[in-house]
């Protein structure tokens, strides 16, 4: 007989924006969210007995979005995320898990004759930044803080050799290339037995972004890399070092290749080796290279 294996269901692409007014400055701070609402539970007979009475709505799922992001903060993610996973599994006895994801979208705010401009904004790149939150019955909520679509490169300081070479490898050994990526960072927090621990910890988010994201692209910056693996390592050691609260810091780096031309065929014109200044940039296919640092023991 068949059974119904994991199963969970819920609302994707809810789109939020959020304003603050500080009605004596005239200043206004705004956020743009994308959230996606996970729900799990004693849920299997709507799968396998058309019983929908254990369904919690994904329409309900989207209000309630928005009727807590009217009621709480949502800055920073860790914390709106938290309080809507922990709603959900807090109202329904029968969902045991939640599972909710935030996308932060950039609003950066324009500066106009010299001076931030009270109410204007512009979208100055696609990095965003990411949180999941899990609330599970018994045992806390976990999050995890995440920058995404972070990109970057350098004209030099990157090399490649010494790999395994094969009768399938044609791959040259460089000793100086160009090196860009799209950063995909990611790092868990130890897990919090309560939305109040995470309330406690809410200083601490918005310090650990922005560490992450200074030693991310500090580290890209200036290291003489020998791998991507070895750099998107010393990332996070680093990052490790910087927040005691993290448990594991992990990373997703796509290569963004640039391939020399050679426009030898024309007038001996040289464009290769220590002379290439025009290159052709791929778009696939690339390599991808993944890893987790973990806190010893």
């Amino acid at each position: 007989m068949p059974q119904l294996g994991p199963a969970r269901y819920g609302k994707d692409n809810i789109r939020v924006y959020k304003v603050h007014r500080d009605e004596k400055t005239g200043v206004h701070d705004v956020v743009e969210m994308t959230v996606c609402v996970l729900l799990e539970g004693d849920i299997e007979t709507s799968y396998t007995k058309a019983d929908n009475s254990v369904v919690v709505p994904t329409d309900t799922m989207k209000q309630t979005t928005y009727i807590l992001a009217k009621e709480h903060p949502v800055t920073p993610p860790e914390l709106f995320a938290s309080i809507v996973a922990k709603h959900f599994t807090d109202t329904y006895k029968h969902i045991h898990h939640a599972t909710v994801n935030v996308i932060t979208h950039r609003w950066t705010r324009m500066t106009v004759d010299g001076k931030p401009h009270p109410h204007s904004f512009l979208r100055d790149g696609a990095e965003t930044r990411n949180v999941e939150a899990k609330s599970a019955e018994g045992k806390g909520i976990t999050v995890r803080s995440a920058i995404a679509g972070l990109l970057v490169l350098k004209s030099t300081g990157s090399a490649f050799h010494g790999f395994v070479q094969d009768e399938y490898t044609i791959l040259p050994e460089v000793w100086d290339r160009i090196l860009s990526t799209e950063v995909d960072c990611g790092w868990v927090w130890k897990t919090y037995q309560s939305l109040e621990d995470v309330k406690a910890a809410v200083p601490n988010f918005d310090e650990a972004w922005n560490k992450a994201r200074e030693i991310t692209l500090s580290t890209f910056a200036t290291d003489d890399s020998a791998s991507v693996q070895n750099t998107m390592y010393k990332m996070g050691e680093q990052i490790l070092a910087a927040a005691p609260t993290i448990a594991m810091v992990d990373y997703s780096l796509p290569n963004k290749h640039y391939f020399e031309i050679d426009l030898s065929w024309h007038k001996g014109l040289k464009n290769t080796g220590k002379d290439a200044e025009v290159y052709a940039p791929q778009s696939s296919p690339n390599g991808l290279i993944q890893c987790t640092i973990l806190r010893e023991g």
